[in-house]
Parts: C-alpha cells; structure tokens; sequence
C-alpha cells in the first residue's frame, strides 16, 4: 500500500529570500536573488516531474536514482540555471571544463579545459565533508539539500519532500583540499575532500541556511 504522505512529499519545499545571508561576498556578478531564482526553477521542475510520477504510480526522482546521480543532477542543474538569471556568467562549454561558471564572454566560445576563474558547483547531501577530483584552486559554491533515498522507502523515515538546506560558497586554494586514499581492493575513484580550513572559509561566507526543524 502506498504511503498516504508519499502525494505530498512529491511536492518540494521552496526556497525564501528571507534565509539569505545579506552579506555574503559572490563573485563575477552574482547575487542572492540570481541564486534564489535558480534554486526555485529546481524545485518547481523536480515538483513538476514528481508529480507525473506519482499519477503513474512510480517513485519520486529522489527514491529511484543513486543517492550520488541525484546529487550530480542537483548540481548540474544549478550549473546550468544560474547563468539563466546571471547574464555576467556563462556555462563552460568545454566538456568536463573546469570550473562550471565562467565569465561571460572572457574566453573563446564561452569554453575553458581548466581554469581558476569562474565557480565550481556541487549539489550534497552533506553539511562538510564535500568531495572533488582534484586538488585546486577555486571557487567554490555548494548547494546543500534534504530528501529521500532509495534506501528509505518502507522505513521509519518515510516520505518527505525536497528542500534546500544550505549554500556557501568561498575562494578555496590547494591547501584547502586532501586526497583521500584507498585500500587495494576498492574500486572507488580516488577524491580529494574540503578540509577544516577550507570548510571555515565556506561557513564563513554562508549564502543560504535554513532554520532548524
């Protein structure tokens, strides 16, 4: 049997101007309410795509992809939605460029193999402890969020909706990352991860906080 909460956690909690932090520093242009509007795209398309699951009885986006696909949705997303209000910024255009964001017409066709200029994006689950491929100089902006997993269906957890639960952003350097080794036997790709430092820097610039539930 269905759960009865599952039709209203179909429908995600949207973000509000008013958990911004007034004085955050974003740069190349950027602004609270360009992220604010992006943020409120996701919600509505994921609450729109949620809904036409839930009509033909399938799982809500969130409990069916891996727990690390939807993460990188949320992220690309995000990526691909600020430059939508943000006119100052671009999406790299060079396949797996680096950073996600660029200066709007600074580089020749808007695309870049690496850079340290521009805004590197992740979506997360996690309040710290975020993960990268390497080991740079950037900037840094996370988008930190709430939802169900695969995992959780026919849990004490149960359904609850999507919502936005942090973002911070900051300038971080080299020093501010550490590789995070692994046994002989793991399969797993080989990350660098935020450190102390580096996580100080992000909370110290907080963007967006949710109050606590």
């Amino acid at each position: 049997m269905t759960d009865p909460r599952e039709a209203s956690a179909c429908k995600p909690i949207a973000p509000s101007l008013a958990h911004f932090n007034s004085r955050a520093k974003i740069p190349f242009g950027c602004t609270s309410a360009h992220i604010f509007a992006a943020m409120t795209d996701f919600v509505n398309f994921l609450g729109f795509i949620n809904a036409a699951l839930h009509k033909e009885g399938i799982v809500r986006l969130e409990s069916m992809l891996m727990p690390a696909n939807f993460s990188s949705i949320v992220g690309e997303f995000m990526g691909a939605a600020i430059p939508k209000h943000c006119t100052t910024l671009v999406k790299n255009a060079y396949h797996n460029g680096h950073p996600d964001l660029i200066p709007a017409g600074a580089h020749p066709k808007n695309a870049l193999q690496h850079h340290h200029e521009g805004i590197e994006i992740k979506g997360s689950r996690y309040t710290k402890g975020w993960q990268g491929h390497n080991a740079e100089d950037t900037w840094l902006m996370v988008f930190v969020f709430d939802s169900n997993r695969p995992v959780d269906e026919g849990t004490a957890d149960g359904p609850r909706p999507f919502r936005f639960v942090e973002v911070s952003g900051a300038a971080l350097e080299k020093s501010d990352w550490k590789f995070a080794g692994r046994s002989e036997t793991s399969r797993r790709t080989i990350t660098a991860a935020v450190t102390p430092t580096g996580y100080a820097k992000m909370m110290a610039n907080w963007i967006y906080r949710e109050p606590p539930r």
